[in-house]
Parts: structure tokens; sequence; C-alpha cells
């Protein structure tokens, strides 16, 4: 049974729709509507911090020029009042259109208990920027991934390699808005060069032996025994019975 007296959900979206008082809208609680690193960002490095944009409510995002941005990441780290000392994510966006790649670090400040995220856009004729594995080691491999899949070269970098495709991939980086699809090649060119890849073409120089051959490990040096196969039994209390080899 509906109780007439409260106002539909719906009331306000057919015809001229109700005005809403900002002045009356609160913040949910625990949702910080500054945070503490701003003002101290600004005050150290000026004109380097271009600028400050919260998103969802309190994903707080600061854009910073990118020839200092190892200078701004390691402040934030190792300052007392700061200590981001969590790197839990570094990745990147292409908006498309030629607009600049935007470079982004997801840092967590684990005695503080707050997160921030930099942003750093390149454009997209000049895709480099420090690495910061010196700082966070975690950044190794997430460069690696950014280097791989969106092209942006990390300076410094201990192995900027690829990660994800194979060395000798030829179409480019896949995560840019401009990539086909279907990749650069024709169905027909791609299946070419998989038939003609080396087996050394699977493998990266660490798991090739002597001699640069692949490394063919017997099942019996991994462990022992073949897997024992379970099937259905309903005499047993689990329903299953053991099987040997």
């Amino acid at each position: 049974m509906t109780d007439e007296s409260q106002p539909s959900a719906f009331e306000g979206i057919e015809g001229e729709g109700t005005e809403i008082d900002a002045s009356s809208a609160r913040m949910p609680e625990g949702i910080e509507k500054t945070h503490p690193s701003i003002d101290p960002l600004g005050a150290r490095f000026g004109d380097a911090i271009l600028r400050h944009e919260v998103s969802a409510g309190d994903e707080h995002i600061v854009y910073v020029e990118a020839e200092r941005s190892l200078e701004i990441l390691e402040w934030l780290k190792d300052d007392p009042d700061q200590s981001f000392n969590y790197l839990s994510d570094v990745t990147a966006v292409d908006y498309g259109g030629d607009r600049p790649i935007q470079v982004v670090y997801q840092l967590y400040s684990i005695p503080f208990r707050r997160a921030l995220r930099i942003k750093v856009e390149l454009p997209v004729e000049a895709l480099e920027i420090d690495s910061v594995v010196s700082l966070w080691q975690s950044a190794n491999w997430l460069e690696r991934e950014v280097y791989d899949l969106f092209g942006v070269r990390f300076r410094n970098h201990p192995d900027l390699r690829r990660i994800l495709m194979p060395p000798n991939y030829a179409e480019g980086h896949p995560l840019r808005k401009d990539f086909p699809l279907r990749g650069r090649f024709s169905r027909a060119e791609q299946t070419r060069r998989a038939l003609e890849m080396d087996a050394d073409d699977y493998y990266v120089e660490a798991q090739l032996g002597p001699g640069r051959e692949p490394q063919l490990v017997p099942w019996q040096e991994l462990g022992g025994e073949p897997v024992k196969k379970r099937e259905p039994d309903a005499e047993s209390g689990d329903g299953t019975k053991e099987e040997g080899p």
C-alpha cells in the first residue's frame, strides 16, 4: 500500500522541473572538501603546480609540470608531513584527437591514510618523462606497461622494454586511441608474421638456457607424481573418490 502524501520520485522530471537549492546540499560525511597536501605543494613548487581538481567527490587530482614531476613526487614521498610511501599505480590516459597523453600516478600515504593522484600531460610528439623507479620499485613493471601500451618513454628506467606485447611487435602501442581495433596489419599479414616467428620470440632472454635454446623442463622435475583424478562417488562422504595413476 502506497502513501499518497509522499512525493513521487519522478516529480519534476516532466514539465519544467523543480529548482534545487544548492545551499541546502551537503557533502556526505567522511568526504574531505580540501586536501592537506594541496597548499604545501603550491607554496613549495609554485607555477609547477598547474591545477587541482576533485573527482567523484573525494578524489583529489593535481596536475604538475613534466620537467619537475620527479622532484615533486620525491618531495611527496620523503617529506615527513606528506609521506606518500606507497605507489599503487602508474598508468596513462589517451583522449585522442592529438590531445596530450596523461601519465597518472596514484599515491597513498600509509601513515596519514590519505590518497593523492598526480597527473602529468605530455604532448603526443614528445612522450618522455623521468622514471620514478628510484623512488618506488613498484614503478618498474608499471612504467614498462605504460611504455608498451601507450609509447611513453621513461628516462633512466633500469630495463625499459615491452612487457605484454612481444619484443618484436611492429604495430605500435595498442592502447592509443589511434590504434585500429584489428591492428595495423591485415589478418593475413598478422598470420604470416606469427608463422614466421622463431621459438625464441616466445621467450625473454632470461628464460633461455645456454646457446639461447628454450628450456623444456620435463614435468617430473617440477614436483613429482601425476595428479590423481577425482570422480563422483555416492558412497564417499564428500561425493568424490580418488583414483590412482
